[in-house]
């Protein structure tokens, strides 16, 4: 008797489709120590975390801060937006 191996297939450009990206912005109105302490509030990143991405975006001018769903995203990008924080979801 033989017996067949079937794996499943996970579509991943379709799960990776549903991936989004909160980017954040520099601005030259909120401090460093605003934007790290709202990272962590509200992102749950850890200070250093935090921190690198506030240089990133103040650097580079942008920084992608956390991924995941959009409707994952979407309380977090209210909550960053709400202490006008310049952010978007991609």
């Amino acid at each position: 008797m033989t017996r067949e191996k079937t794996k499943s297939v996970v579509d991943v450009s379709e799960e990776e489709a549903l991936q989004k990206r909160l980017i954040l912005f520099n601005d030259e109105v909120n401090t460093f120590d605003f934007v790290i302490d709202s990272l962590v509030e509200i992102c749950n990143h850890d200070a250093m975390q935090a921190e690198n991405c506030a240089m990133i975006a103040h650097y580079k001018g942008k920084c992608s801060v956390k991924n995941g769903s959009f409707n994952e995203l979407e309380p977090i990008h209210n909550a960053l937006s709400s202490r006008e924080l310049t952010v978007e979801i991609q």
